[in-house]
């Protein structure tokens, strides 16, 4: 089978928004605003609760309400959903990261991994309420010369 030939693809400057799901929107939310910090931007009932991640939105959906399609008939966002645990890497330098460790242990979040990557980045892992890995990076952990 032939390839369709495409026109050259434009470039992303980056990530403008990240989903996870989580069941439950009051753990979700407690943890992401109070544990992690990050600035809450809205929430809508049990659908879905947004926070600011540095220049990222992280969307955290309610799988069950989201996959019934919009919640406003105005925006019509296709239904979606995902089932079992995802993954979202937020960036962090070395002292910032050795601190984070610090902070987790304080809200009695358990870190289950804490190492460092062939290229010499520092990684951390941990799971959210409703058991997505959350993993903290060195940027040059996929950009060397950061």
């Amino acid at each position: 089978m032939d390839r369709i030939v495409l026109p050259p693809a434009p470039a992303f400057p980056g990530v403008l928004e990240a989903a996870l799901y989580a069941p439950d929107l009051d753990a979700a939310e407690e943890f992401y605003g109070h544990v992690l910090g990050l600035e809450k931007i809205a929430r809508v009932g049990h659908r879905h609760v947004f926070f600011r991640a540095g220049a990222t939105v992280l969307l955290l959906f309610n799988p069950a309400e989201t996959r019934k399609g919009p919640s406003n008939p105005e925006m019509p966002v296709p239904p979606h959903g995902a089932e079992g645990p995802g993954h979202l890497c937020l960036t962090a330098d070395a002292k910032a990261i050795h601190d984070w460790k610090d902070r987790l242990w304080a809200a009695n979040v358990l870190v289950e991994a804490d190492f460092h990557w062939p290229n010499g980045a520092r990684s951390i892992y941990f799971r959210d309420p409703a058991d997505n890995s959350i993993e903290i990076a060195e940027p040059r952990l996929w950009f060397p010369e950061a």
